[in-house]
């Protein structure tokens, strides 16, 4: 791997580190907090690509098990989990491959329409998915509770899709998919 596609996966690592230190907000009818967090795996899928993408949130995710306390609330180590976010929190890598799949496919003729749908395919969908099942799992919530209680995050997710995409789409032309997409 090339110097600088490392430094791209671990850029964005730390921009989800960052992202991290803003305060999480509780909501009362259920264990997981609103994060700024998912806007960077948004992030690093949309600009980074599949690989890279993936690449940098898997390092967020060994750095956090390692007991790095990087997630949103001071977080970190294997408790994490063992907790009602864990299911949000481990799908990361995935969450960025998909999307950066989904940009890259759509490269050639990609609009802010398309990061969108995108970010929400893999950002959104994808995320829940795992974390709601995840989060009945593991608190014993009936199933069908647990997606309706991801429901409270979809406006909020939404507007971070729309802010990563239009960000993204800008920033197309310094894009490190331009070298796998010619």
């Amino acid at each position: 791997m090339k110097i600088k596609n490392m430094l791209y996966a671990a850029m964005f690592a730390a921009i989800v580190a960052v992202l991290g230190l803003m305060p999480p907000i509780p909501l009362p009818f259920i264990p997981v907090p609103i994060t700024l967090q998912t806007m960077g795996v948004m992030l690093a899928g949309s600009f980074l690509g599949k690989r890279l993408g993936f690449l940098s949130m898997l390092l967020v995710v060994m750095i956090v098990l390692l007991g790095v306390p990087i997630l949103s609330g001071g977080r970190g180590g294997m408790a994490v989990l063992a907790g009602p976010t864990g299911g949000f929190f481990i799908v990361w890598p995935f969450a960025a491959f998909l999307i950066g799949f989904l940009v890259e496919k759509s490269w050639k003729n990609i609009n802010i329409a398309k990061y969108i749908v995108a970010n929400i395919i893999g950002g959104i969908v994808l995320v829940y998915l795992v974390g709601a099942i995840y989060l009945s799992y593991i608190t014993k919530m009936p199933i069908d509770k647990a997606f309706l209680a991801t429901m409270a995050f979809i406006p909020g997710d939404i507007l971070k899709a729309i802010v990563v995409s239009i960000l993204c789409y800008k920033l197309k032309e310094i894009s490190p998919i331009n070298e796998v997409i010619k």
